[in-house]
């Protein structure tokens, strides 16, 4: 099923610190928790040098409740501290999309 456009997209791009113990753990959890989230619509990350994490939402208000989350608050914090050397936010509004594929 394809969300009902416009949608939201959360961009999500990091570059890591060179111990991060607990971090694939606490990423896993976080994806798995979001998926719960009332206004959830999907997930995609990818991670090498630099990760990219899209999570997607149907509201603007989604968002800003995931963002609060108590679990999200306490993965944000040790973050900061501890997994991150650099991370950027985006939020967009996707109003049209188009794929390729074959097979």
């Amino acid at each position: 099923m394809e969300p009902k456009k416009p949608y939201y997209a959360v961009i999500f791009t990091s570059i890591t610190a060179e111990d991060i113990n607990g971090y694939k753990e606490m990423a896993e959890w976080m994806e798995a928790l979001a998926r719960r989230q009332k206004g959830f619509l999907g997930f995609e990350s990818a991670r090498d040098q630099i990760g990219i994490s899209v999570s997607y939402w149907d509201s603007l208000g989604a968002i800003a409740d995931w963002k609060m989350q108590a679990d999200h608050l306490f993965a944000q914090k040790k973050g900061k501290e501890e997994w991150y050397k650099w991370y950027k936010v985006r939020v967009c509004m996707v109003e049209r999309e188009y794929e390729f594929g074959k097979g």
